[in-house]
């Protein structure tokens, strides 16, 4: 295992992705230890995932993403939840794009890009710490 250098530019792109998660958890009012446990094991394994593949390193915060959304749907249930659609069954937001840089949050039974990831607070209502 390679030692791990807080400055590289693998190192920042997860600080950054991890931060960003984080945030919209926050928002959502999840943001509870375990599932902050949840995003730690994500950067772990996408860690390795981008050492593996340089070029993948812009695409982090959405794999993330998308991995702590998989992982809560396992044990909690959808996150996040539309705020878009009032009425109907409540249905979570995926990220687009699914393999990217500049991942969002996006409804796809109204079509519409909510927010990019890391800022769901201003999607919501909710509050986020800078």
């Amino acid at each position: 295992m390679e030692p791990v250098n807080p400055a590289s530019p693998l190192e920042q792109a997860l600080h950054a992705a991890r931060a960003l998660v984080l945030a919209d958890l926050v928002a959502g009012g999840v943001a509870h230890a375990d599932v902050v446990s949840l995003v730690e094991d994500s950067v772990a394994e996408r860690r390795w995932w981008v050492q593996q593949w340089p070029d993948g390193v812009a695409y982090v915060a959405g794999l993330i993403a998308q991995d702590v959304q998989d992982a809560l749907l396992e044990r909690y249930g959808r996150w996040p939840v539309c705020p878009v659609c009032g009425s109907g069954d409540p249905h979570a937001l995926d990220v687009e794009p699914e393999l990217g840089p500049d991942p969002h949050w996006v409804c796809h039974k109204a079509g519409v890009k909510v927010a990019s990831v890391g800022s769901l607070g201003s999607a919501t209502g909710g509050t986020t710490s800078s």
